[in-house]
Parts: C-alpha cells; structure tokens; sequence
C-alpha cells in the first residue's frame, strides 16, 4: 500500500501504526473530540490522558493488510471491517500497554462492550462523532455537543445507530456487542 504512512514520535501515533494521510486525519479528530469532551467535563490530567492514549490506538492498524490484522488477532470475528480493534489492542499489550481500560476500548470500539467504563464508552462515540464524518451531520454534532452532559443518553443514540448499520451491513455481531446493545436498551 504506497499511501500507507509510518508515524512519527510527534504524532501520539504509536511507532507501529500503519495508516493512511486519511485514517491519520480521522484519528487526530478523534483525539481533539476527546480532548474537548474531557476539558469540559474536567477530568483528572490522568484520565484525560487515559482517554487520549485510547483515540491514539484505536485505529492504529486500521491500514494494514488481513495477514498483519489476523496476525495479531486470530481469534478475532471474522469480518475484516472489526479485526483492527482486537489486532491494535493486542499489538497496544505486546508494546507496554497495561491500562485494560485502553485495552478493551481500544479492542472493541468498532462494536461496544458491556464492561466498558467512561474511555471505552467515551472513544465508542467521539469514534462515531468526529466531524470529518459525512452523513447525519447536524445530528451527530448535536450528539457530539451533548456528550459531556449527557454521556450515558449520548451513548445509547450512537449505539442504536451503530448496532443498526453493523446489522444492515449483515454483520454477524459478537456475543459482546448484543450484550452492549441490550444493556443500554434498559
């Protein structure tokens, strides 16, 4: 892939990341989303930095071929779109990462996960509300705007849209995504 870039140290990209000038783009918003989520909900530095470290990671391998994602995630579901999370996360582990919040943020942002606490659930929606994204626009910068008063309502209305294009695309979903969708659902 000639338009793959390596990151540099400036970035918060890990040294392994494989992305394109485009996914760069999207993970840079995603990390200034979570940024501005944390200031105005004013989060400890540590936590800030937690939920920083997790946009840094999610689409880490976003770019690489299905032999490096299958490499790092065998035993990942088999739809190549959701193989980057658990490939990013288990890479993120091998690499020092030890926060299994990161971890399991990073692993499952694609599709949710019912023991996530505020950085799974945090990168879930800036993932899915970032403004470089074309559709629903008005609507998702409504959502985006509300998250730091309303992150649980926030999160039910991006799972909802979420779980519902993962189900029209056809996709078989982890047992773990059903269960995030229906404890939000209560």
């Amino acid at each position: 892939m000639s338009d793959v870039v390596h990151p540099t140290a400036q970035d918060g990209l890990p040294p392994w990341a494989v992305v394109t000038p485009k996914r760069r783009a999207h993970i840079h918003r995603v990390v200034a989303l979570l940024r501005q989520w944390a200031t105005a909900m004013r989060l400890a530095p540590h936590d800030a930095e937690r939920w920083e470290r997790a946009g840094w990671l999610h689409d880490a391998l976003r770019d690489a071929d299905e032999i490096e994602l299958r490499r790092w995630a065998p035993h990942a579901p088999h739809i190549m779109e959701l193989l980057h999370g658990p490939a990013a996360a288990a890479r993120a582990e091998l690499e020092g990462e030890r926060d299994e919040d990161i971890l399991s943020a990073v692993r499952w942002h694609s599709i949710g996960w019912v023991r996530w606490g505020a950085v799974g659930r945090a990168l879930y929606c800036a993932d899915f509300l970032e403004p470089g994204r074309t559709f629903d626009i008005a609507e998702r910068a409504d959502l985006a705007a509300r998250f730091p008063d309303d992150p649980i309502g926030v999160v039910r209305e991006v799972a909802r849209r979420r779980l519902a294009h993962a189900r029209a695309e056809g996709w078989t979903l982890p047992l773990e995504a059903i269960a995030f969708g229906e404890e939000l659902r209560t």
